[in-house]
């Protein structure tokens, strides 16, 4: 029975679990905005040291891989990498959009289509059929109310995820559904010990986050002020 450390930071939300097997052991969650850089190392030093008291012994780590934050998303890999590196273990990828779609897997009969927020209306997206089998690429796709309008009309999707609710009221499309899900490390658990299982692992040195999108730097208003002046 595997136990697997698995680390969300795809989006504002900063969350770590522990898991051996199917079974959450142990759970942190922050929503209270982008802290990543520092609330991570404290909730995996919580997480270790819950293994270290309960003589628990690490087999992998998952990380959230995206897409989603730029930031998040270099700060979770970052930490990932360097535990496995320094404890000699397996690097699991778990593409983020699944991890959301883990929540409705199996209990629904619409198709599930997870959202990521990407600013403005641009969403970070793919489209699930219940049973959780991929039926589109990932995408960054900007949200209007023609959207879905491929799909057939009585086929009833579930938007979920932090870039859903803007969607809502703009999407004109019947049997259209909003169901809330915080993105969190524990429901990293079946996909991270299915890719374990499968041996599907990462290179601890050279693998990147999935961002499908180039990370675009902005220059602050003030400084635009100032620089003008």
């Amino acid at each position: 029975m595997p136990v697997i450390l698995h680390i969300e930071t795809a989006t504002r939300n900063c969350s770590v679990a522990l898991s051996r097997d199917s079974e959450c052991l142990f759970s942190k969650l922050s929503q209270e905005g982008p802290s990543h850089a520092s609330r991570l190392g404290v909730f995996v030093d919580e997480a270790l040291q819950f293994a270290k008291f309960n003589d628990i012994q690490l087999d992998a780590v998952a990380v959230s891989c995206g897409p989603g934050s730029y930031t998040g998303l270099r700060i979770g890999v970052s930490m990932a990498k360097g535990l496995c590196y320094a404890l000699g273990i397996p690097l699991i990828f778990v593409p983020t959009l699944r991890v959301l779609m883990q929540a409705l897997k199996d209990k629904t009969s619409a198709y599930i289509c997870p959202m990521i927020d990407a600013r403005r209306m641009e969403v970070y997206t793919q489209m699930y059929d219940a049973q959780g089998n991929e039926l589109s690429p990932v995408q960054a796709m900007i949200v209007d109310e023609n959207s879905f309008s491929d799909l057939p009309e009585n086929q009833a999707v579930i938007i979920c995820g932090d870039g859903a609710a803007k969607c809502l009221p703009v999407i004109k499309k019947e049997n259209l559904q909003y169901e809330e899900v915080i993105l969190q490390a524990s429901l990293m658990i079946t996909p991270a010990l299915e890719a374990y299982q499968q041996e599907s692992f990462e290179d601890v040195a050279y693998s990147e986050p999935f961002y499908l999108k180039e990370f675009q730097a902005t220059i602050p208003t003030k400084l635009q002020q100032i620089i003008k002046a």
